[in-house]
């Protein structure tokens, strides 16, 4: 099958990492290949595959796009990698907990905060993978980052478990989040399900399961979403044939009375007779706004 551009949504299934899911769509023609966004061997849900030259925006997804997730956790276990399929460390007693304080605790994950990476993660130290610095019994760093919660809900609580569902800031870790709240509250807590419902800008209804793809290669064509799709917010700007050259051999778009519709810093998908040209942004260079090529692109 020739190299398709373009986005294709998967539901990844539970017991394989996401590059062993991409390495199966790779049997599919598609050696160029990418994704938005790790999902744990553990966990389910949605993937955002980037096919062809749909690679050159993985970065601009990942920035920008906040994710949903449905989850479970268990209160009272610990484990080294913070979820179910770590060993477990440590059973601590969790009598003293009641709904409310579970509820209560909860709501502390909104907000900005400062977030402790798993030592069983795929966040480098000194261009190794923390992940295989712990599997072979080697101390990995204290690392943190910085996420944002803007919705934090408790489905249900039946202890020791607790469902929820999280929207966050592209590169949280919910395992970190149930860690922390079982910190929180003294007992301990552990990641045992999780689902990713949303990746902006698509949903989980809308993906296809990994067999679907698999079994039906031949449909594979109409179920890739334009790379356009993926984001939404940027505009799309078509150049003239002159311009359209100029950007083949590499050159911005200079001033244009169109620009002055456009403020400086927003970006732009470049197109001409519906091929995709380039992603730019407008900039202004030596007192005259024009689309700075972030990166080219070859969809032909």
């Amino acid at each position: 099958m020739d190299q398709k551009h373009g986005i294709l949504l998967l539901d990844k299934p539970k017991g394989m990492s996401s590059a062993y899911a991409i390495g199966k769509l790779k049997r599919l023609g598609q050696k160029k290949i990418g994704h938005a966004g790790t999902l744990d061997p553990m966990a389910t849900g949605l993937i955002i595959v980037l096919l062809g030259e749909a690679t050159k925006i993985s970065g601009y997804l990942l920035d920008n796009g906040e994710k949903s997730y449905d989850g479970a956790l268990k209160f009272g276990q610990i484990t080294d990698t913070w979820d179910a399929e770590g060993k477990t460390l440590e059973e601590r007693d969790f009598s003293a907990l009641n709904e409310e304080m579970v509820r209560d605790a909860v709501q502390s994950w909104l907000g900005k905060s400062i977030q402790e990476v798993p030592a069983y993660s795929a966040a480098k130290h000194e261009g190794q993978a923390l992940y295989k610095l712990a599997r072979a019994g080697k101390e990995t760093p204290v690392k943190t980052k910085e996420i944002f919660i803007s919705h934090a809900e408790v489905q249900s609580v039946d202890l020791p478990s607790m469902r929820f569902r999280v929207t966050c800031s592209s590169g949280s870790y919910i395992r970190s989040l149930a860690h922390s709240l079982g910190i929180r509250l003294g007992c301990g807590a552990t990641l045992t399900e999780l689902t990713r419902q949303y990746s902006h800008p698509f949903n989980l209804q809308d993906a296809h399961s990994l067999e679907s793809l698999l079994d039906n290669p031949e449909d594979l064509a109409d179920k890739i979403i334009p790379i356009t799709k993926g984001l939404p917010n940027w505009h799309q700007y078509e150049v003239s044939e002159t311009e359209a050259i100029g950007l083949r051999n590499g050159n911005p778009v200079m001033h244009n009375p169109l620009l002055s519709e456009f403020s400086l810093g927003e970006k732009a998908f470049l197109s001409h007779n519906d091929s995709l040209l380039a992603l730019a942004e407008a900039k202004n260079v030596d007192g005259k706004k024009q689309w700075h090529v972030l990166r080219g692109l070859l969809t032909d």
